[in-house]
């Protein structure tokens, strides 16, 4: 008798969070953008780096710039109609300081959190 091979169903999470938020925290600047995940190209990027928010910024590093750049990357996001976004943190960033204030910016925003 022959055992036929499984039929692996698609992953659930390819249709549920094709959209992922990646955050870069450095000692300068402070830098987030979401990936389609099944193209992996960048759908919408924010950073303090950018000359035209850098003159709006008292600083581009702390806690402040965090929030503001969560702010602009939830319009754009907005803007280019993707309502939600799947967040993965990587093991050193916790749900503290700059990470906090990101996600809470870009959640008062109107971008759902998955």
């Amino acid at each position: 008798m022959v055992i036929p091979p499984l039929v692996r169903t698609p992953r659930i999470t390819d249709y549920l969070k094709p959209y992922v938020l990646k955050m870069h925290f450095t000692n300068k600047y402070v830098s987030a953008q979401v990936v389609h995940a099944p193209t992996a190209t960048v759908a919408c990027a924010a950073s303090s780096q950018e000359k035209a928010l850098r003159s709006c910024m008292e600083s581009t590093r702390d806690v402040a710039a965090a929030g503001k750049i969560g702010k602009i990357l939830g319009e754009r996001l907005l803007y280019k109609d993707i309502p939600a976004v799947a967040v993965h943190l990587k093991k050193e960033q916790r749900y503290h300081g700059k990470v906090k204030a990101f996600i809470d910016t870009l959640r008062d925003a109107g971008v759902k959190l998955l």
